[in-house]
């Protein structure tokens, strides 16, 4: 019986750094780094409505968090992307080595995911204001700040109260 108890022990140390290194949290952690860029550079970043700096940078976004960063620059249509997660491959480490217990810490504190993208580099597009002529009607964009090189061509007027409509 002691003979059958100590071999017990044995497996059991040796196992337990097996189970500690199956663990997804210990493996990568709770959060995930992502780099985001920008072209151009130099663009405003925000994750989550939290300011983080300006492009290049670098989020350190928790794991078990879905994420919306935004991109913004002046004379730039905004970017904005929401992150995804998967399930990170260490998780089926907990299954045949931690256990349960293993398995609810990392789905808990999100050691169980991965994020996606890993990085993201924002294609931002000029903001610009353009106009159709199509079957008699026209139709116009309109954009909130206009480039300063634009050549102002009109302006629209609000109309008063008691003022005829054309």
């Amino acid at each position: 019986m002691k003979r059958s108890s100590q071999l017990l022990w044995t497996v059991a140390a040796l196992a337990a750094p097996l189970a500690a290194l199956a663990c997804a949290s210990i493996m990568h952690g709770k959060s995930q780094d992502v780099n985001i860029a920008s072209q151009p550079s130099g663009a405003s970043v925000t994750v989550d409505n939290q300011a983080l700096g300006t492009t290049p940078v670098v989020a350190k976004l928790k794991r078990k968090d879905k994420h919306v960063i935004t991109v913004k620059m002046d004379g730039y249509q905004p970017f904005e992307m929401t992150t995804t997660r998967s399930t990170s491959g260490w998780v089926w480490g907990n299954v045949v080595f931690g256990g349960l217990i293993g398995l609810a810490v990392d789905l808990g504190g999100g050691g169980a995911y991965k994020i996606s993208p890993g990085q993201v580099n924002a294609q931002l597009a000029q903001a610009h204001a353009s106009a159709t002529f199509e079957d008699g009607v026209l139709y116009v964009v309109l954009v909130r700040s206009p480039n300063p090189s634009w050549e102002k061509i009109g302006q629209l007027e609000q109309l008063r109260a008691g003022r005829e409509e054309l």
